[in-house]
């Protein structure tokens, strides 16, 4: 038992890579001076929200990558007691791919989470730590169910809970899994991200991935929140309320 422990990922020692750097263009009709990451809500920007939250479980090491007005980013004071945040800035868009890749000479964890900047999962993150440390993958992506006959990429995970297949959006018949877009890495999955070029994880290198590499789904019901549209980030407020009281 104590080996097993030994091996146990502790937030401590984990870095955490925050995707801030899209345009968020379909959001601009609401929040056009500012990058989505740090649209308003209860008195601060999204993104602070974000890496309180992460901080409570023990995270202290953040590295942001930003693009688009970044530099509104960098000059906001997260007020980041006994925490460590870097910026790593695109000159050109890069993709989710390509902004990981930007940043992999700041990431000094051997796994580290990464996520997307404009969306919040409230999931077991010490649960997924250890289902991360049992199976060791080399790379654990947190799945969600969906319900709703709407278009979707999917996920496909077989028996074991590893992901066999990624699959283009399409209309869902019936329940699916897709990516709630928060993951933890091996980081020597970095290697296999081409450098200085436009690259998306989710349409490139996760379907290439999945054929030769260990890549496992994390199943979760957790509250889920995108605030990409208007529309979603109307209800920003009372998700908050609901879920972080």
């Amino acid at each position: 038992m104590a080996s097993n422990n030994s091996k146990m990922l502790k937030p401590t020692k984990i870095d955490v890579v925050i995707l801030c750097g899209g345009e968020g263009r379909r959001l601009r009709s609401v929040i056009n001076d500012r990058p989505k990451p740090m649209a308003p809500v209860r008195g601060g920007p999204f993104l602070k929200l974000l890496i309180s939250y992460l901080a409570k479980f023990g995270f202290r090491r953040f590295i942001l990558c930003t693009g688009y007005k970044g530099h509104l980013i960098k000059r906001y004071n997260f007020k980041a007691d006994r925490l460590e945040i870097i910026f790593s800035q695109e000159n050109s868009p890069l993709g989710t791919a390509g902004a990981l890749k930007n940043a992999e000479s700041l990431i000094k964890s051997q796994d580290f989470i990464l996520l997307n900047g404009d969306s919040f999962l409230k999931v077991n993150l010490k649960s997924m730590l250890d289902s991360y440390s049992y199976k060791r993958p080399d790379i654990l992506i947190v799945v969600k169910e969906s319900k709703r006959n709407a278009d979707c990429g999917m996920v496909k995970l077989n028996q074991s809970g590893r992901i066999i297949a990624f699959e283009e959006k399409k209309k869902a018949r019936r329940k699916c899994y897709i990516s709630a877009g928060f993951y933890i890495f091996s980081r020597k999955m970095l290697s296999l991200i081409p450098k200085k070029r436009k690259f998306s994880l989710e349409t490139e290198f996760f379907p290439y991935l999945v054929k030769k590499n260990k890549v496992y789904g994390y199943p979760t019901r957790a509250a889920f929140i995108d605030i990409g549209t208007p529309e979603r980030y109307k209800l920003t407020d009372s998700f908050l309320k609901k879920h972080l009281p």
